[in-house]
């Protein structure tokens, strides 16, 4: 992942307000074993803790579901590199028969400058003529402010454990704005958690 996806990637875990559009890229197949009752989840980040944070998000969603749900990064330390073999290492300590892999796999970014607004002040007084005042105006302009817009791309797969085979895969389009001021808005991770899990419960993933 490059530095301008991590930093979206982290941005978006800092916003907060509209939920994403969920696109379905790979439909439940008849022959998969699912639903899922035992599923280990795992976020391809290269921070630790953004990959945490998001884990333990989807987690609970999907327990709130009634599923039984382990984040990758309650099993595998922060020292272990994360790799297939302590992904299924993971799996085999949680007894999971689904496993959650979510990625950010595309982000585009629109900028532009505004101007501020400028603050002024006026200063009145009269002059020796009847009717007749003097002037003076003085205007302060900051600098310009960067207004940002980053829409971005997670894909989210549902792998057998007994196959190691994709079974779903959806992508969740969202959008992060920031203002003038550097205020945020846009989609939060709980957000993105959450459309995640209603997506699998819709399609038949979970055993509840």
């Amino acid at each position: 992942m490059n530095k301008s996806l991590l930093i979206a990637g982290m941005a978006l875990l800092l916003a907060a307000c509209a939920g994403p559009t969920v696109t379905r890229i790979q439909t439940l197949d008849e022959s998969a074993d699912a639903p899922y009752g035992d599923i280990l989840v795992v976020s391809l980040f290269q921070s630790f803790d953004t990959r945490r944070f998001f884990e333990e998000e989807i987690v609970k969603q999907l327990q709130d579901r009634g599923v039984n749900a382990v984040a990758s990064t309650s099993l595998i330390p922060v020292t272990t590199p994360l790799s297939r073999d302590s992904v299924l290492a993971a799996v085999d300590e949680a007894n999971a028969d689904g496993i959650l892999v979510t990625q950010l796999v595309n982000s585009s970014t629109t900028a532009r400058f505004r101007n501020q607004r400028p603050e002024s002040t006026y200063n009145f007084r009269p002059t020796y003529y009847y009717n007749v005042w003097s002037v003076e105006y003085t205007e302060y302009v900051e600098p310009k402010g960067l207004e940002a817009q980053h829409d971005l791309t997670m894909a989210t797969e549902i792998f057998s454990a007994s196959t190691k085979e994709p079974v779903w895969t959806i992508e969740t389009q969202s959008r992060l704005k920031r203002d003038i001021n550097q205020q945020f808005s846009g989609t939060s991770v709980a957000d993105e958690a959450k459309a995640i899990a209603n997506a699998m419960s819709r399609d038949g993933l979970l055993d509840r």
